[in-house]
């Protein structure tokens, strides 16, 4: 199979590792607007490089994987549907809704597949959440509460071009949110707090924010996402039901200490970062492209999945900006 990768920041070079490793992988094409670094992450890996990204598309290839900068990416979707290609995307495919909707409408007009790199999805204790979900084992379902902290803030550049708190950060609380629990969201009210570094503030964004979500069900949901969480990374979720309650996120490395003369000892390493926190969630996310590649697995998160969790942060944003809870019949999902 030949594979090309257009974009080798951080979570492109990372993921050019795990293709390059990957058995049904004969050949691996990277392209970066920095051709430079392309071919360091290429000469690194054994891999090709091509000075652009044209360039890469003139390869025979059988899938892109496409992890540039979040401004390129529905141009991208769309320049790899129109080759007749199948692409996996880093989420998000845009950051507004017309955005997301035009590079849906290219790959539905070309017939052929998108894959969003929505990892948690394939990350083992969502997994078994979803399950205890679906079997009934929590019985009925009245609380959840979501968790993402970063251990720092990203580079003040970051920020204006990030899309908010809500859309680059907890959309990925929103998505899997609607994975393990098969409920829609019906209401957003949420708000946000600038205070921290002023880089926050003069972006326009928030450091930390906190919504409230009501299920289609009744369901109700917190999600709470910060920057600046010192003791580390940690994502967390707890599910709460009227049989059982559990948690997914919860172990020796997580970054919590208890203050209780009985409690469990406080994590030795804690999580740095996402790569390391979720490195097994990412490989297998990317053998589920391969598979989709080959036809022997459907698609396990299509553009249309990514679509709703925009709604979900779209709704979240202009109920932190207006003061008010948002019904998500207000958000478009059609481009009306």
């Amino acid at each position: 199979m030949r594979i090309g990768l257009i974009g080798t920041g951080r979570i492109g070079a990372f993921h050019a590792g795990v293709l390059a490793r990957h058995q049904e992988i004969d050949s691996l094409i990277v392209a970066d607007a920095d051709a430079g670094r392309a071919a360091a992450v290429a000469g690194a890996l054994g891999a090709d490089a091509a000075p652009t990204v044209d360039a890469l598309l003139g390869h025979p290839l059988d899938a892109v994987v496409i992890a540039s900068a979040t401004a390129a990416h529905a141009e991208l979707i769309a320049r790899v549907a129109e080759a007749g290609l199948p692409a996996f995307c880093e989420k998000p495919i845009a950051l507004d809704v017309s955005g997301t909707l035009g590079a849906l409408r290219a790959v539905e007009s070309a017939g052929t597949e998108l894959q969003l790199g929505f990892m948690r999805r394939f990350d083992a204790g969502y997994r078994a959440a979803r399950e205890a979900v679906r079997s009934g084992r929590l019985g009925r379902l009245h609380t959840v509460r979501a968790a993402t902290s970063d251990p720092a803030p990203p580079p003040a550049a970051y920020l204006p071009l990030s899309g908010g708190l809500f859309r680059d950060c907890l959309v990925h609380d929103f998505d899997i949110l609607r994975w393990v629990t098969g409920r829609e969201v019906v209401e957003a009210y949420a708000t946000g707090s600038d205070a921290g570094p002023a880089m926050f503030r003069e972006a326009g964004d928030v450091g930390t924010a906190a919504a409230v979500l009501t299920l289609d069900d009744g369901t109700l949901v917190t999600a709470t996402a910060t920057r600046c969480n010192g003791a580390g990374y940690d994502v967390r979720m707890e599910l709460a039901g009227e049989r059982d309650q559990i948690a997914v996120g919860l172990d020796d490395r997580t970054p919590l200490t208890s203050v209780e003369p009985l409690g469990p000892p406080a994590a030795e390493k804690p999580w740095p970062g996402f790569l390391e926190r979720f490195a097994p969630a990412y490989e297998a996310e990317l053998d589920a492209f391969v598979r989709l590649v080959r036809g022997e697995a459907p698609n396990p998160c299509d553009g249309r999945e990514a679509l709703q969790a925009l709604r979900i942060a779209e709704a979240c944003e202009l109920s932190r900006r207006e003061r008010r809870p948002v019904a998500l019949a207000e958000i478009a999902s059609d481009g009306g």
